[in-house]
């Protein structure tokens, strides 16, 4: 009885001995497979890295405003008799705007009109009588005295007729009306805004540090989202002469030609200014840039060892420092050499040692001066 278990302990070890080894068989024949396995290569597009030279440039935040903008308000206080313009209508230097009620100066200029005869009239007996030496050189010159007040009181409710005529004080665009038939307005009191709108300023504000690289004249280009203006081009006009002690940026003001009227005043706008010859760097189309917290890097296509001592197209991770960017590109300053292959669609289902099968029919965009298509 004890022989029989030990013999049946015997072959049931065995047994598992058997099987144990050959699931160890089949587990290293299915690592060796895995080892020796190359994943199919991954399409991509590239691109062969050029030098260029761009200028140095550096991007602010601008705001538009009128080289000349006001709000027109009333000079004199009276009540409103006549309205001459459409909101957002274009005027002239001079065009009345509104006319105040003058009943009571026209009265009053009547009246003045009269007293101014008579003084003539009284003036020109007292010359006669002069001249015959009847009246003394004393009363003559009381007389023209008062000839002088009357035709100065007549001039003072004339003026004051006119001011009661609001006219526009330069060419421009006008806003939204304020005012109504009937209203009475006091000195002061706002009527329409007004703003020159060809040309028009953009400010801005440049660290102290580019001080040294601006110029009265160097170029700037401007761009706004929210308007379809696409770049266009100004020159720096102004240069503050003082550096704001809290910011320490100084204020540049760059004048814009704006014929259509796209840029209004208070409009904010994207702003590139010219500050030099600028470098030599590498551009490359902005989808070639892999970013990441750690470091931006791109792909480099060459011929990597593989198995059995044959090559093959692959891809090599490489860590870039970046520059400005310019419509669809991105400048890389240093990291890579000029005629090596760069990746520059694909980037993200790749890692260093990848295969690469390069079709290049349909390349991404790589325009230095791109224009947004829906804007």
């Amino acid at each position: 009885m004890r022989k029989r278990m030990i013999l049946m302990l015997a072959a049931v070890a065995l047994f598992i001995g058997a099987i144990g080894s050959f699931k160890f068989l089949q587990i290293r024949a299915a690592i060796a497979q895995g080892s020796s396995y190359q994943p199919p290569p991954e399409a991509v597009t590239t691109i062969v890295a050029r030098e260029v030279r761009w200028a140095t440039t550096r991007g602010a935040i601008g705001s538009v405003a009128a080289v000349h903008g006001v709000v027109v308000s009333a000079d004199l206080p009276g009540i409103v008799a006549g309205i001459d313009f459409e909101s957002g209508s274009s005027v002239t230097a001079g065009d009345v705007l509104v006319r105040l009620d003058t009943s009571q100066e026209r009265a009053q200029l009547a009246a003045a009109q009269a007293r101014r005869e008579l003084a003539r009239l009284n003036l020109e007996r007292s010359r006669q009588l002069l001249a015959k030496q009847v009246a003394a050189q004393a009363e003559y010159d009381q007389v023209a005295a008062v000839a002088a007040e009357a035709d100065a009181q007549v001039g003072e409710i004339e003026a004051t007729i006119e001011r009661k005529r609001i006219r526009a004080p330069f060419a421009g665009v006008l806003g939204i009306r304020q005012v109504n038939l009937g209203q009475y307005l006091k000195a002061g009191d706002p009527v329409v805004p007004l703003q020159t709108m060809d040309p028009v300023y953009v400010n801005f504000t440049l660290p102290q540090q580019e001080m040294s690289s601006l110029r009265i004249g160097a170029q700037v280009v401007a761009a706004a989202e929210s308007v379809a203006i696409g770049g266009l081009e100004g020159r720096i006009t102004a240069i503050n002469s003082l550096v704001d002690e809290a910011t320490r940026t100084v204020q540049v003001q760059a004048t814009f030609r704006n014929a259509d009227h796209r840029l209004r005043p208070g409009m904010f706008a994207e702003v590139r200014t010219s500050l030099g010859a600028g470098s030599a760097v590498i551009a490359l189309p902005a989808s070639a840039i892999s970013y990441a917290p750690y470091g931006n890097s791109v792909f480099v296509v060459s011929d990597l060892p593989g198995s059995g001592g044959k090559t093959y197209r692959g891809v090599q991770q490489r860590f870039v420092t970046l520059g400005d960017g310019r419509g669809d590109q991105t400048a890389v300053v240093s990291g890579l050499k000029a005629g090596e292959e760069i990746v520059t669609s694909g980037v993200f289902k790749l890692r260093s040692g990848a295969a690469v099968n390069v079709d290049n029919k349909v390349q991404p965009a790589n325009n230095p001066a791109a224009k947004p298509e829906d804007s």
